[in-house]
Parts: structure tokens; sequence; C-alpha cells
């Protein structure tokens, strides 16, 4: 039961005590500012459930949480039109980053450097009720643009090099600029995920419930599952996202193919599990989402990424199609993809006009072998 079907919940909104000054109760506010406030009055609730000081500890500490950059401001006027046809288009990328804690997770080198092992574009259709979800393989050959970080450092061009450089180069901006450069489409917003935040949000979540058609054992991304019923905990949740060597043909592909069925059965268990009935895990919740994520500086507060997370509430899951950028093999390298242009300009056109991916996009393109080993239940 969502927090607007509730009875109400004998706490005030937060700044005020009954009625609104200069206004009776029939001068209601607009509805994206009461979503958000009924959002901050349960999480105000699960606050003092635990102890705390109420909304004003509560707002203050979960917007002390959120990083932003400002990608506007790094990246100037030299970008695709923004498109106004009440679409949106977000770039979600998971970083790879191997210092600290996530060092522990990530496997491989502890060397400090950042990579963004997950890119997909998100395309919120016009009234936000269907969504298009294109992942971009990390091991695609692009040619990077010249661009400047948010530290104001400029990093030249580059031909033939993997897409994920563009992060490990010039972090948020350059990958944005970079995804701009290859699709033409402008991105809306940014939203970025670390492997230590993801583990976590998963855990207060309660786990997330998938169905593996086919035993799952792969000792580089620590995940070992047998073909059933699962309730992945973080790690292990943190695990199927990352695996390519336990499926399929052990490509970049495959486990793509498995991040988009886990997208799937996350939204499925979001909407299940009544956060907004229970204060304090809405408070738990919303702790380790903010702490999660880093956002473009429009996202960067408790307020926007509340109105931002209720815009894509009604999207479920049947109703997100989720494919992969057109790529093909390169012939010189197995390891490595290449944009496959013909189609994946049909994918580009369909974003940029807010029309349906047509099927004909994926036709004669590469795949990794993987769709079905993982479903959501």
């Amino acid at each position: 039961m969502s927090a607007e079907s509730m009875p109400g919940s004998g706490i005030p909104e937060p700044g005020t005590n009954g009625p609104r000054d200069g206004a009776g109760y029939g001068s209601p506010r607009p509805r994206g500012k009461r979503k958000a406030l009924r959002v901050m009055a349960w999480t105000a609730a699960g606050v003092v459930l635990l102890g705390g000081a109420g909304a004003g500890y509560v707002y203050f500490k979960l917007n002390g949480n959120i990083r932003s950059v400002d990608i506007n401001q790094a990246l100037g006027a030299h970008r695709p039109t923004k498109v106004d046809n009440g679409s949106e288009n977000i770039l979600l990328l998971g970083s790879d980053t191997r210092s600290g804690a996530n060092g522990k997770l990530g496997g491989g080198d502890d060397d400090g450097s950042s990579r963004s092992d997950t890119a997909m574009i998100i395309h919120v259709y016009k009234g936000h009720k269907k969504a298009s979800v294109v992942s971009i393989p990390r091991d695609t050959l692009i040619n990077r643009p010249s661009c400047t970080d948010t530290s104001g450092t400029l990093h030249p061009a580059a031909s033939d090099v993997m897409f994920n450089s563009a992060y490990s180069t010039g972090g948020a901006t350059c990958a944005v600029k970079t995804v701009e450069s290859v699709t033409g489409i402008r991105m809306d917003h940014y939203l970025e995920v670390d492997f230590t935040g993801f583990k976590k949000l998963i855990d207060d979540l309660g786990g997330v419930t998938v169905t593996t058609t086919k035993d799952i054992d792969d000792p580089n991304s620590h995940l070992d599952l047998k073909a059933g019923r699962h309730t992945l905990t973080g790690r292990q949740a943190l695990g199927l996202v990352r695996t390519r060597h336990g499926v399929g043909d052990g490509s970049d592909l495959g486990r793509i193919q498995l991040q988009q069925a886990f997208i799937k059965a996350l939204v499925n268990q979001a909407k299940q599990i009544g956060v907004f009935s229970n204060p304090e895990k809405l408070y738990s919740v919303a702790d380790a989402a903010t702490k999660t994520v880093t956002t473009d500086s429009e996202l960067g507060s408790v307020n926007s990424l509340v109105d931002f997370a209720n815009g894509l509430k009604g999207i479920s899951p049947a109703h997100m199609k989720m494919v992969t950028m057109p790529v093909r093999y390169d012939p010189t390298d197995p390891n490595r993809v290449l944009v496959a242009k013909t189609q994946a300009k049909q994918v580009w056109r369909a974003l940029e006009h807010d029309r349906p991916i047509p099927k004909s996009a994926a036709k004669g393109t590469a795949t990794g072998k993987a769709t079905g080993v993982v479903t959501s239940s």
C-alpha cells in the first residue's frame, strides 16, 4: 500500500501544525510537493521510531548523503538539443571502483582506478507508464570525444578505445559526453551506483528474488547458485550482475542479459515489499539509496530524487523493454565488439522521437547466449 492510499499517520506534514498559514484546507499543495511531503512524513516517523530528532534531522541527513556532479556546467552548450516531448533519457552507470571497500567486493586488482562496469540508457516515454532500457557493452570500441571533467582538466579525444575508458578517463562528464556522441541523444539525467552501496541497498530491501534456470558458478564474482528460486543477498546480487564466466559464452553481452533480468526483478521487488507502510524500513532504504547514488546536480537533493522516483513508479516490469545496443563481434579481437551502425541508428531514432524500438534493430547483431538463465519471480 502506498503512502497516498494509507489513512492519516497522525503526523503533520513537516513544517506545519495543521492548516497552512495563509491558506485554508481547500487550497491543496501541488501534486508533486504533496508526494514529497508524504514521503518525508513517513521517513520522519521512521526516525522517531529509531530515536532520531524528527523530519528536520532526516532531511539534512539524507540530503547530506547525496553526491552530485554538475554535468551541464562541465559540458557547456555543445550538446545534442534537448527534446521537449514529455520523455526523459537517464544514463545509469554502475561504477567499478577498486579502492577501499569496493576492492573487496569487486575482485581484481585494488589499484584505486574507476571504470563504468555497467552502462544503461533508460528512456522514459511520455506519460511515464513505460520505458526502454538500452545497455551499452563496456567492451565496445568507440571514438571517444575530448571532454573536460568537473575539475576543469581537458582530456583529448581517442580513437578505437573501449567505451568504459570514458569514465576512467574523465569521470561522469566524460561518460555522458561519450554516450551523447555515440547516440546523438541528450541525456537529461545521470545516476551512478557503486559496489558497496548496491550491496547494502539490496540487503536493506530484504534481498531480491530470482529464478535461475541453470547452475551458475563463477569464482571471479564469488557467485555459486544452483538452478532454482533464490532470494539473493546483496553480495549474491552483486555477483550476479558482475558474472560473465559463469553463464553463456563468457562475454560481456551475456552479463548484460543477466543485468537486465535482475533489473526487472529489482523493480518487481521494490513494488511488493510495502516500503511506504513501514516507516523504519522506509528510512533504512532511503538512507542506503541516498548513500549509494551520485547524480547530476538537478537531482542532487532529497526532494528532487523523491519527485524523480515518483515519476517512475508507475512503470511495471511488464512495460520495460530491455535491449542491448546493437553490436557485432570485432573480427580482429573476440573480446571486443563494434557498433552495428545501421541497427543502432534505428534504436537512437526511436528514442529521439519517443517511439518503441523496432525488432529489426536486433537483426543480425551479436548476442551473449545467456537469455533465460535468470528470470524475475
